[in-house]
């Protein structure tokens, strides 16, 4: 059985792990997600660097108890908003790509993952404004 505190905050530190590790990749190999980015938005650094720095803000925002509803509307947000971007990936994608993250079934594989994350977003805004009873 869980304890109490795991129960509470365990699914938004998790999101927070989530969306932090992806915003570090970002930020750190943004070669990765460029081609994420639809050609109609122009070079895609901006956008890469922008979505890095939002997933941060988001896994920040989750952290606090304070934040943590603001910041699950936020990731939540930011979620569906990057769906366009993974679309395109999947799109795009072709067997004997160089990158994993090209291959078909990786990359349409991810278009359902995005569901049950918008879906643990709001999950944990929602819990955030539930009483602790305490």
């Amino acid at each position: 059985m869980l304890s109490d505190p795991v129960r509470r905050h365990g699914p938004a530190l998790a999101l927070a792990a989530v969306l932090g590790t992806a915003g570090v990749l970002h930020l750190r190999r943004p070669a990765i997600f460029a081609s994420l980015i639809p050609r109609a938005l122009g070079d895609p650094q901006p956008w890469v660097l922008a979505s890095g720095v939002a997933e941060l803000a988001c896994a920040a925002a989750l952290v606090p108890p304070a934040t943590r509803r603001a910041g699950g509307l936020a990731s939540a947000a930011l979620l569906v908003g990057v769906f366009p971007g993974n679309v395109t990936m999947a799109v795009r994608s072709h067997r004997g790509a160089r990158h994993w993250s090209r291959h078909p079934v990786v990359a349409w594989g991810r278009l359902p993952l995005q569901v049950p994350l918008v879906a643990w977003a709001v999950a944990v805004s929602r819990a955030a404004d539930r009483p602790t009873g305490r």
